[in-house]
Order: C-alpha cells, then structure tokens, then sequence
C-alpha cells in the first residue's frame, strides 16, 4: 500500500473513507508488529550469560585450585548438552540437561530442592562462547528464585574444551 494521503480522497465519498480508515488500521498494526518483533529481539537477550553478575562467575583456574584442594567441594551441575556432557565434563559433575529446556530447569530444581540454601554450587555448560550461550542464565535464575545463595557460573569464555580441558584441567568422559 501507498502513503494515506488525505487530500487523495473524498471523504463525502463512503468508499473513499473507507479505504482511509483501512489505511490507518494497516499502519496502526504496523506500529504495532515492529514494536511486538522488537520486544522479542530485547527478550531473546533476557537468557544470554552475558547478564549473569560477575560475582557469581568462577573462573577456570579457581575452579580447578578448589578441585584440586583438600577443601569442601561444590556441587557441580552440567546444566548444557548431552553430548559435550558424554565427550567430556568435569569429574563428579551431575549431568541435567540444557537449562534452556523446561524440563531440563525442573530437574536441576528436583536435584537441588532439599539441599541447604548456602550449599556451594557450580553451574556450567560450555557449549559456545560465553555471551551466546543459552544455558547457564536459566540455571542461575532458577537456583536464585529457589534462594540459593552461594551459587558461582563457570566462565568459559569461548567453550569447555577451549577454557577448561585444553589447560589440562580434570575432565571425565561419558556418564
């Protein structure tokens, strides 16, 4: 359609009234898409890793030291793909699933549910390159909603294999 260009039409004419009133509706609904498809693009950001504070980050280097020490350790949550989980994960890591998945979130929530609200716990996934990832901000957000507090995400920034098992760090494979 054209430009509604009021002076185009005689508005004692119905029809003419008509096809403007439609003119008007169409862009009014235009208005209306681009703003709903732009919505959806700043919504498709609300998961990425990138809005994760960086004080629940945990570095690979701390995390191997803390593995590595005589001291507590924490729970280790696997909340990315089966199949990095199977070619490699860290060692005594759980495996949930992709926390981009409902009912991945519902098991990581049914694992943890009765667990001390202070317990230490290590999400990750490591699948892509740390603001791409779609995994670890539902996890963290879910963990956070059930009032964990001592909850740490570990950043790799460009994959698990790049980040963490290419440093020499544990890693296991399979389940």
């Amino acid at each position: 359609m054209g430009i509604f260009r009021p002076q185009d039409y005689n508005f004692h004419d119905k029809s003419a009234h008509v096809v403007a009133r439609k003119t008007m509706n169409t862009l009014k609904h235009s208005k209306i898409t681009a703003i709903a498809l732009i919505s959806l693009a700043f919504s498709a950001f609300a998961f990425q890793a990138t809005t994760i504070p960086h004080s629940q980050f945990i570095e690979p280097e701390e995390l191997a030291k803390i593995l590595n020490s005589k001291g507590q350790k924490p729970l280790l949550i696997h909340v990315g793909f089966h199949v990095l989980y199977l070619q490699a994960h860290l060692p005594n890591s759980e495996y949930v699933g992709p926390a981009s998945d409902a009912a991945a979130l519902e098991r990581l929530r049914t694992r943890v549910k009765s667990l001390p609200r202070d317990t230490f716990i290590v999400i990750y996934c490591g699948c892509c390159p740390w603001d791409h990832c779609p995994n670890v901000r539902p996890a963290r957000d879910a963990l956070v909603a059930m009032g964990f507090t001592n909850i740490k995400v570990l950043h790799c920034a460009d994959n698990i294999g790049t980040n963490w098992r290419d440093k020499g760090y544990p890693t296991t494979k399979g389940e």
